[in-house]
């Protein structure tokens, strides 16, 4: 028994024994390193790319009319639904004319005084005149008498002004649209009290097509672009039309740009701009916000990468990785323009001819040797499943 337990012992320590040389074996001899990664490289090219800047902005509407009341009344009726578009010279409220009505009557009867009184006073000059001649009637009473005729015109030009005054002021009894437009809400309901030492507000009429965008951009972008413009780097885009869109919407539109501010706001540091847009639907509402994209320039020798391919800092420092010397792997720090799609502009770090790794950034790191694989020879890779399948 004791024979067949030493046998036992001595064959599994002569085991354990194999298996520690072996490990020994592998470890001098290494368990090998891992192949290079396989890595997606893009060839950078020069392209045209027009600078687009995306700046904030309100709607405001192109014209706005406060519709007051113009003569003291009380409003008999209101003759529009509120929101409803209006053309200029509809009739929105309805002031009593009663009062006006009366008004032009006494200023009509005042102004048939006046002509009567005219017509005497011009009789008596005449029947004077042949009389002073031949001294029949004094030269004061004469005098006296065209004093009079003088005083019966002006009375009667006074009596026209009145009735010209009564009978506008019975046409401002009808409240009229004075521009067309969409009209809000009646601020007065029937029956109210309005003009009474003010020209009280009844209602607004704001003109939705077209409408302007008011937009602000940082006057820094502004003085960088002026001086690539000046350079020759960018060329100019004054005559393309601007965008206009609405987050969370498919709300677009094109316009044109009216002026740019002379002054910069001293608290922000903003320059004010303002563009024209179309609004056919009247989607586009006055105060609603908005983003305005507008073209700052054709970028003839432009370097875009994919998004992907920059990789950004805690400080906020981006940089590509790039397939140098003997396909190893370089960082180099670049610095980045505007988005356009899902690829970065590189303003400045990167040349033609360049290669980008666009893959398997987070496996790499600088140094380590890579397999390249252009990224068209990638893509089509990638597809050919899809087509085998179909």
């Amino acid at each position: 028994m004791s024979t067949i337990r030493g046998r036992y012992v001595f064959s599994v320590v002569a085991l354990l024994a194999a298996i520690g040389l072996a490990g020994c074996d592998k470890g001098e001899q290494g368990w090998g390193e891992a192949p290079p990664r396989e890595v997606d490289v893009l060839t950078v090219k020069t392209e045209p790319f027009t600078v687009i800047a995306e700046l904030p902005g309100r709607i405001e509407p192109v014209r706005v009319a406060e519709v007051r009341a113009r003569v003291a009344g009380i409003v008999l009726k209101r003759t529009f639904e509120e929101g409803a578009d209006v053309k200029a010279g509809d009739l929105l409220f309805q002031i009593d004319p009663a009062p006006f009505k009366a008004a032009l009557s006494r200023a009509q009867g005042e102004l048939a005084r006046a002509e009567a009184q005219l017509f005497q006073a011009q009789a008596t000059v005449k029947r004077y005149e042949p009389l002073v001649k031949i001294d029949a009637v004094s030269k004061q009473d004469f005098d006296v008498a065209k004093a009079a005729l003088q005083s019966a015109q002006a009375d009667k030009r006074s009596a026209q002004a009145s009735v010209e005054t009564a009978r506008l002021d019975l046409g401002y009894a009808e409240v009229r649209a004075p521009i067309a437009g969409r009209i809000g809400r009646a601020q007065v309901t029937e029956g109210a009290l309005v003009g009474q030492g003010e020209a009280t507000l009844l209602a607004r009429i704001q003109q939705l097509d077209p409408v302007y965008a008011d937009f602000t951009q940082p006057a820094a972008d502004a003085l960088r672009l002026r001086a690539a413009i000046a350079d020759g780097k960018v060329a100019g885009a004054a005559d393309q039309p601007l965008s206009l869109r609405v987050d969370g919407t498919d709300i677009e539109s094109k316009g044109t740009l009216l002026f740019t501010d002379i002054s910069v706001d001293r608290s922000t540091g903003q320059i004010a701009l303002r563009g024209r847009f179309d609004n056919p639907q009247g989607v586009l509402l006055p105060g609603m916000y908005v983003r305005v994209l507008t073209p700052q320039g054709l970028n003839q020798n432009a370097i875009l990468v994919p998004q992907r391919a920059v990789q950004r800092a805690a400080d906020g420092q981006a940089s590509v990785m790039l397939l140098g010397e003997d396909d190893t792997v370089e960082v180099r720090q670049v610095t980045t323009g505007a988005m356009h799609g899902s690829r970065w502009q590189i303003a400045e770090g990167l040349e033609a001819g360049d290669k980008v790794i666009t893959s398997s950034l987070a496996a790499i790191k600088p140094g380590a040797k890579v397999v390249p694989r252009e990224e068209a020879a990638a893509a089509a890779d990638a597809h050919a499943p899809q087509s085998q399948a179909q």
